[in-house]
């Protein structure tokens, strides 16, 4: 597989591709009512003038078949940058074939030449081959530590919130 496998940084071109493994990434976690985004903020997010993310792209037989979306964090305590993997999808039919295990060893390549401390990402407590998988690479799933989240009205919320505190001091 390895010679018809071709992982790469992402294109504007790429961006429909990776738009629909964004949709079958939605629809394998059954959440398709949450992608309310489109391919024109997509890249403009990825490839405008002032870039949040950055993509890899998996091609086999030069079809799309996987993508990881990622951007830098970084630490305090290692005050060195991170990666942080957002996502990473490979198409049902597709796994079981080397093809998450080469993009996410592009992406440890990646973020060694860019010096940094560590890639870390999360996973659904569900998807048991998943963290398997992620075992097998060598990854440590932190138990301890749970993901927090403010978005869609209780952002607008909280950042009122925190506006009505700073006009008053």
């Amino acid at each position: 597989m390895t010679t018809e496998l071709i992982v790469r940084s992402a294109t504007p071109a790429d961006v429909p591709a990776i738009f629909n493994l964004i949709q079958a990434l939605a629809e394998y976690e059954k959440l398709s009512h949450a992608v309310t985004g489109n391919p024109e903020n997509l890249e403009q997010h990825l490839f405008g003038s002032k870039p949040y993310a950055e993509a890899i792209i998996a091609e086999y037989e030069q079809k799309p078949v996987g993508f990881a979306l990622f951007f830098h964090n970084y630490s305090t305590f290692l005050t060195q940058p991170g990666i942080y993997l957002e996502d990473l999808f490979v198409l049902p039919e597709y796994r079981r074939q080397g093809i998450g295990k080469a993009v996410l060893t592009y992406l440890a390549k990646l973020a060694v030449s860019r010096d940094c401390g560590r890639l870390e990402w999360s996973v659904l407590d569900w998807n048991e081959s998943a963290i398997a998988f992620y075992k097998s690479m060598g990854a440590s799933i932190l138990d301890e530590w749970r993901i927090c989240r403010v978005n869609g009205e209780s952002l607008t919320i909280m950042a009122n919130q925190a506006l009505a505190i700073s006009q008053s001091l």
